[in-house]
């Protein structure tokens, strides 16, 4: 694996990280597409699913989705915000919300928080 491989799997990471706070911080108002990431790290969509298929061995939404899901994660940990406003800081509906949380966590967002609410 190539090292510029590497430094493009380090940077999109970075990205989705910062990306996905600024977005719960209220800095930016809804998720960027791929493509719009992509374009942000001067890469096309085919090479940044391509670098990110070899690199890790999934598509670049899986580790979109794990950053949101941990930062969810903590939002239900950490907060008292109901997760209907937590589902809206992350731009969800609440029902959408908590579909994905659970198809992703196997988990209700609610059997989390009382598993780890202040634990």
């Amino acid at each position: 694996m190539s090292d510029r491989y590497k430094e493009i799997t380090e940077n999109y990471l970075k990205f989705i990280e910062n990306h996905v706070y600024e977005v719960v911080s209220g800095k930016k108002q809804e998720f960027m597409e791929l493509n719009e990431i992509a374009s942000e790290l001067a890469l096309s969509h085919k090479h940044l699913i391509g670098v990110l298929k070899q690199t890790k061995g999934k598509l670049p939404c899986h580790f979109y989705d794990l950053e949101i899901i941990s930062q969810a994660k903590e939002m239900l940990t950490n907060s008292n915000k109901s997760i209907a406003e937590i589902a809206r800081v992350f731009t969800y509906d609440p029902s959408n919300f908590s579909k994905f949380f659970k198809k992703r966590t196997g988990e209700t967002a609610g059997k989390f928080r009382k598993k780890h609410k202040n634990s």
